[in-house]
């Protein structure tokens, strides 16, 4: 909490504090110039009057160019300049590991984005941590000795991230049952490991290296040729270029973890390189994720064949 408050001005310090108070954890705490501070928590949006959160939006405290000014100076350490790399992939991590999307002005070069301006959105995202929640799928995945290739599968929000990073935590830390294994990290959205000045700020485990804000076809190769990973963890594969690098890390015999967005076989069949993983049998189990009513979540996995072990 202290490191998300400490980011806001002395007269907005409470708006954050009181979110905290709240029964339920905040997920998502947003700021936009000239609009009420707002609380997001799941279902939940409520309003800051000022005082405290209601439902209205009337009679709310709106955000003003001086506020936005001083939490960008904060979470930049008054350096922003030197952060316009994170920028230009749209969002900053403080410490804590807490990710703050930004939005405002685009300025492109040669049709890409290389920075943002006039930044007058923020979203800032509480990280956190869910130790023990693999707890029930890692059994499933060991193959003797080593780890089965693994797709971690459902739609956005669901938690496939969370999963992910409890997964590979424990495979490297290792058990009574299983030595620890060496994990690389392809962090591209700073969100597995929620590196911080290059440190990561979740607990990912003690025999894994972290390559964050890194494209992730670039990173998986770079990891195979310098880190000598057993297992590589990557979070929502999605572009050919991906796909491509997944099967040259496979082809050098390291084991694959990693999640993508989809809700069944069908739908991932509709993807040319998925297809191809499917007929082919790149991927030894598939988990797929869903929530449940409030914020439960339940798994059900399969092998290769699409039978269901679980």
């Amino acid at each position: 909490m202290e490191e998300i408050i400490r980011i806001f001005p002395q007269r907005l310090q409470e708006f954050c504090r009181q979110a905290f108070e709240r029964p339920d954890r905040p997920e998502e705490l947003r700021i936009r110039i000239g609009q009420p501070l707002q609380l997001l928590n799941g279902a939940e949006e409520l309003f800051w009057s000022g005082k405290r959160f209601q439902k209205e939006r009337e009679d709310t405290y709106r955000a003003t160019g001086e506020d936005m000014q001083e939490i960008l100076s904060a979470m930049s350490r008054y350096s922003l300049y030197a952060f316009e790399e994170e920028l230009r992939g749209g969002f900053l991590t403080i410490q804590g590991g807490h990710r703050v999307g930004v939005a405002g002005k685009a300025v492109c070069q040669g049709g890409e984005i290389r920075t943002l301006r006039q930044i007058s959105f923020l979203n800032i995202r509480i990280a956190g941590e869910q130790k023990g929640c693999a707890d029930g799928v890692l059994p499933h995945l060991w193959n003797r000795e080593q780890i089965f290739n693994t797709l971690i599968v459902s739609p956005p929000g669901v938690g496939k991230t969370t999963l992910l990073r409890d997964c590979i935590r424990q495979i490297s830390d290792g058990n009574e049952t299983h030595p620890g294994k060496r994990v690389g990290i392809v962090d591209e959205r700073s969100e597995l490991a929620a590196c911080f000045l290059g440190r990561p700020q979740r607990d990912v485990g003690v025999r894994t290296d972290v390559l964050d804000c890194c494209p992730k076809s670039q990173g998986m190769l770079l990891l195979i040729r310098a880190m000598s990973p057993q297992v590589i963890g990557v979070d929502e594969l999605g572009g050919a270029k991906d796909y491509e690098a997944v099967e040259y890390v496979l082809h050098c015999g390291c084991r694959i973890l990693g999640t993508i967005h989809a809700g069944s076989f069908e739908e991932m069949e509709r993807k040319p390189y998925l297809s191809r993983w499917l007929g082919e049998g790149y991927f030894e189990r598939f988990l797929f994720l869903e929530k449940e009513a409030g914020k439960r979540r339940r798994f059900h996995i399969y092998n290769e064949r699409r039978e269901r072990l679980c």
